[in-house]
Parts: C-alpha cells; sequence; structure tokens
C-alpha cells in the first residue's frame, strides 16, 4: 500500500502522522511511505531522518493526497484537505465528527473511508488511541490553567499549591476518566486541593484506592456539580460521551455564580466542549472572558507539547496502520470489530451511531 503523510496545518499543529520508526515498520512490512516535505521538522523530526527510514519526500500536500491510498494524519482534514480526498481513499486521523457538521459533510462529500481514532475501541471498552492525548492533555490543563489563574492573564492571582500560611488552590475535575485522573495527578503534584466528580461509582471507588486521601471523589448531579464549581479556583472539563456531543454540564447561570477571576479548561472542546458558553480557541489566542471566567478552550492541546505528543500517538496507532496497510481497510475492519468502531465515514455514509 503507499501511504501518505501531509503536513499538519491547523494554527500551532507541530504533530505529524508517523514517525521516522513508524515510517521504517511500515517499509518492513512492505509498503511504500511518501511523506511531506518538513512535515516533522518543527519538532526535530528531519527529511533525511524520514529517508533514512525509506520514506521518500514530496513536496506538495497536493501530491500527497492524489496518490496515496492511505492518508495518516493528526488532525481532523480541513476544508482544503477534504476536498482534496478521494472516492475509496483511506484516511486514518482523528476525527470529531460529532460538533463538526461541515467536516462531516465534506467528508461525506469526497466518498473517502474515514477511520477515527477516538473511537476506536479495546476489549476493555476503552478507548486506545484516544488515550495517549487524553494523558497528555490532562496534564496539560493544569499546568494551562495554572497560568490562567495569574493576574495579567485575567484570573484571580492563585497559586495552586498555596505558600506556607496561605490556602491551595482548588481544582474541580468534572470527569475521573484518562483526562481526569491525569489532571488530578498533575493538580496533586502542586499540592492543590483537588476534588473529582463522576457518574460511576465504580469509577469514584478506583480513584479513592488509587490516591487515597491525598483527593476528594463526588458523584455527580447538577447540585454537587454547581456547589465545587462555584467555590473552584480552576475547572477542568473532562468528560467523554465516545464519538458524541460532550454534554453541557455546566450552564451560563451556573458559570455566572463562580468566583471573578476563576478558570475553567475545557479539554471536551474538541466534542463540543462540556461548559455551555465554550467555544473553540487556538495555541495562538488560547483564552477569552465570559462573566469575569478565564475560558481555556484550545481544540488541540496536545499540539502545544508536539513532540512528546507524536511519539505517545504513534506509540497506539501503528499497530493499526500495520493492520490496515497490510490488509487493506475491509479485511482489516472485518478481522477486528475494534478497529471496526473507528470507522465514521465509507462511500458517502456517516457509520457511527453516535456520530449520525
Amino acid at each position: 500500500m503507499l501511504i501518505g503523510v501531509p503536513k499538519e496545518i491547523k494554527n500551532h499543529e507541530y504533530r505529524v502522522g508517523l514517525t521516522p520508526a513508524s515510517v521504517r515498520e511500515l517499509v518492513h512490512h512492505g509498503h511504500e511511505v511518501i511523506v511531506q516535505t518538513n512535515a516533522g521538522g518543527a519538532i526535530a523530526l528531519t527529511d533525511a531522518d524520514y529517508q533514512a527510514a525509506g520514506a521518500r519526500i514530496v513536496d506538495t500536500p497536493e501530491e500527497i493526497f492524489a496518490r496515496a491510498e492511505m492518508v495518516v494524519k493528526v488532525k481532523e482534514p480541513q476544508p482544503h484537505e477534504c476536498r482534496m480526498l478521494r472516492e475509496g481513499q483511506l484516511l486514518f486521523t482523528y476525527l470529531h465528527l460529532a460538533p463538526d457538521p461541515e467536516q462531516a459533510k465534506l467528508l461525506k462529500e469526497s466518498g473517502c473511508v474515514a477511520v477515527a481514532y477516538e473511537t476506536v475501541t479495546d476489549a476493555r471498552g476503552g478507548l486506545p488511541l484516544l488515550a495517549p492525548m487524553s494523558e497528555v492533555a490532562g496534564r496539560m490543563s493544569i499546568q494551562a490553567g495554572a497560568k490562567a489563574l495569574e493576574k495579567s492573564a485575567g484570573g484571580r492571582g492563585v497559586l495552586l499549591g498555596g505558600v506556607p500560611g496561605v490556602p491551595s488552590g482548588k481544582v474541580v475535575i468534572l470527569g475521573g476518566g484518562v483526562v481526569g485522573t491525569n489532571a488530578a495527578k498533575m493538580a496533586m503534584g502542586l499540592e492543590a486541593e483537588v476534588v473529582v466528580l463522576d457518574k460511576s461509582v465504580n469509577r469514584l471507588k478506583e480513584l479513592d484506592l488509587l490516591f487515597g486521601g491525598r483527593m476528594q471523589t463526588i458523584y455527580s448531579t447538577r447540585d454537587s456539580v454547581e456547589d465545587y464549581v462555584c467555590q473552584a479556583d480552576l475547572v477542568i472539563g473532562a468528560v467523554l460521551v465516545p464519538g458524541a456531543s460532550a454534554p453541557k454540564l455546566v450552564d451560563r447561570a451556573m458559570l455566572a455564580k463562580m468566583q471573578k477571576g476563576a478558570v475553567v479548561v475545557d479539554v471536551a472542546i474538541d466534542q463540543g466542549g462540556c461548559f455551555e458558553t465554550s467555544k473553540p480557541t487556538t495555541h495562538a489566542e488560547p483564552t477569552y472572558i465570559v462573566d469575569d471566567v478565564v475560558h481555556y478552550c484550545v481544540a488541540n492541546m496536545p499540539g502545544g507539547v508536539a513532540r512528546t505528543s507524536t511519539f505517545a500517538l504513534n506509540n497506539a496507532t501503528l499497530p493499526f496502520a500495520l493492520a490496515l496497510a497490510d490488509k487493506g481497510w475491509r479485511q482489516a475492519l472485518a478481522d477486528d470489530a475494534h478497529l471496526l468502531d473507528g470507522l465514521n465515514v465509507a462511500h458517502g455514509e456517516i457509520t457511527h451511531p453516535a456520530v449520525a
């Protein structure tokens, strides 16, 4: 199979779909790989590195999309890229279609076959290709929130860890999954006061066993969300419904009761966000203020630590990319029901029930 890797074009997106090590594995399996020039240059993955791994370097994304049987990316294709996709071409990347009807429309019109990282499952019901970026985003959410809490950024002027004689900042995390767990680890590492809310009693028990008295676990209801959000210095939105839009847990009325200068970091923004007032932002302009509350809603948070994120993502995606290339998408999906869960678009139709 001929596999193409274009350079990402989303705002401040420096990740790349395949590392040289992944290219070498694919070439070893008998496949050809073409990589757009300087696709990984921003994270010190040079054209020479890719050539040494067996890839051929091409100049333009147009050549990638025109020639490749499978296109491997990181972020969802932008409108210009969608229009370059063709009937039957395989696209393997993050899509997040539920809050993005325009992308869904363009992918349907292209006739491509789109397998989304974020809906591939595993035997335990997890999301193995979303997990590494959720780990990164969860950890980044605390450092982003800590920065936004500084007075010069519009925040309350609170140091999350406090100092002797001064209370620590209060961090409330909505959702105890991969994002929430990693956010909690970072917040506790900074010696903040941490509360995690979740609707799964079993998950709350797991977190309690894992972290003990270092954090508080609370069953999530509308009352408990309002009580804790309104006391918080920093709120992390970490909820996920696989493939579907995130539930709006904090509405405008609730937001208006929050402390002036509090910060919300909506990690769920890729799926539409879990705050009513959330809207996607970029690394260039990451925050805005509503009702005196600072909102950080960057839709590609892991892109801010692109080198770490690229290697973490490739560790997870490479086995699936090999399966798709070795067998072709029809046989690979027939052989693996968990990979089949990643199929979002095929030949002009939305195929994932949560998206449709």
